[in-house]
């Protein structure tokens, strides 16, 4: 029997316009691109809950892993989520949960993911995270949320995602989360706004108080180091926990920032062009980057001079408007 939360087909499933082919980043990271998705699917603006975008950092070895905090969608949508303990098999816990018209994401391997054939899919495991809206056990079948949009996998694929057969790969206990939905509020439109507009609030208090770009620059030239060394592999896991963090975060925060502006308009104009140059920016420090991993001489000071400015011009304008 199909247990599904919502009626969707991937024939006819819409993306959300942050998945568009005309951003600069078309995925972020695995957990941030299925809300995106699951939340859109709910008929939620994604953009109410991007605050925490204007608090990331620069951890000294990576970028922030952005992630939609849980207490963030508690407060704007009244969305439950908590940590789950498999203690049966995956396929169960999935049916009992949504039958109950409750979500989960669980953690699995790409290796079983067709939508990231040319990435993963048959080629690596690699772990990462959907969100599950639908199980047919008796079909064996699984409908999920994941990166840019919504898909299906069955057979073979849902066997080895969800662990139920040997796979080769790590077979530790997934990290699992429950989804409520029970109690999910739509305010009216300007309740919503407020809401994003606290957590603006919030998030840029909670900014780092030194700038993450200096300090990401003092650390870059050994890291290049050792990139130079490490070959294609050490470049795109660099890439991923450094650059792709940044200019995705900054990108979803220029959403918010015309989001913001769209909806609540004031004396003071929002502008997202310094954030959206912070992710145009860092996509071709990117693509530099995978030259100088080969070995060739490249200037990254310009680079990292615009990706400096503009992060606190972006900043200074959110500050204009809801303050520091």
């Amino acid at each position: 029997m199909m247990h599904n939360v919502l009626s969707l087909d991937t024939a006819t499933y819409q993306q959300h316009e942050l998945h568009g082919q005309d951003r600069i980043w078309v995925e972020t990271n695995c957990y941030v691109d299925l809300w995106i998705e699951l939340l859109h699917a709910l008929g939620l603006p994604p953009q109410a809950c991007a605050a925490f975008t204007l608090s990331i950092d620069f951890d000294d070895d990576q970028f922030t892993f952005f992630k939609f905090p849980l207490e963030d969608l508690r407060y704007v949508w009244g969305i439950e989520v908590s940590e789950m303990n498999p203690w049966m098999a995956l396929d169960e816990h999935l049916e009992i949960q949504l039958s109950k018209g409750r979500l989960m994401t669980v953690e699995v391997d790409s290796w079983f993911l067709p939508d990231t054939a040319g990435v993963s899919y048959q080629m690596e495991h690699t772990k990462t995270t959907i969100g599950v809206q639908m199980i047919d056990r008796d079909a064996r079948r699984l409908g999920y949320f994941h990166n840019q949009g919504y898909y299906e996998i069955d057979g073979s694929n849902y066997l080895g995602a969800l662990r139920l057969v040997e796979t080769g790969a790590d077979q530790l206990t997934p990290y699992t989360e429950l989804v409520k939905l029970d109690r999910v509020v739509r305010p009216a439109p300007d309740v919503i706004v407020e809401r994003a507009e606290n957590l603006v609030r919030q998030h840029l208090a909670r900014r780092p108080r030194t700038s993450f770009i200096d300090r990401f620059r003092q650390q870059f030239s050994s890291d290049l180091d050792r990139l130079v060394s490490g070959g294609p592999d050490a470049f795109h896991k660099y890439a991923f926990a450094t650059l792709r963090q940044l200019g995705a975060a900054a990108e979803f925060a220029a959403s918010l920032t015309d989001w913001l502006e769209a909806k609540a308009p004031t004396s003071i104009p929002l502008d997202s062009s310094h954030l959206t140059h912070v992710a145009s920016t860092a996509k071709s420090m990117q693509f530099k980057l995978a030259r100088a991993a080969a070995g060739r001489p490249v200037d990254f000071e310009p680079l990292l001079d615009q990706l400096d400015s503009s992060w606190a011009a972006g900043i200074n304008v959110l500050e204009s408007r809801y303050g520091g």
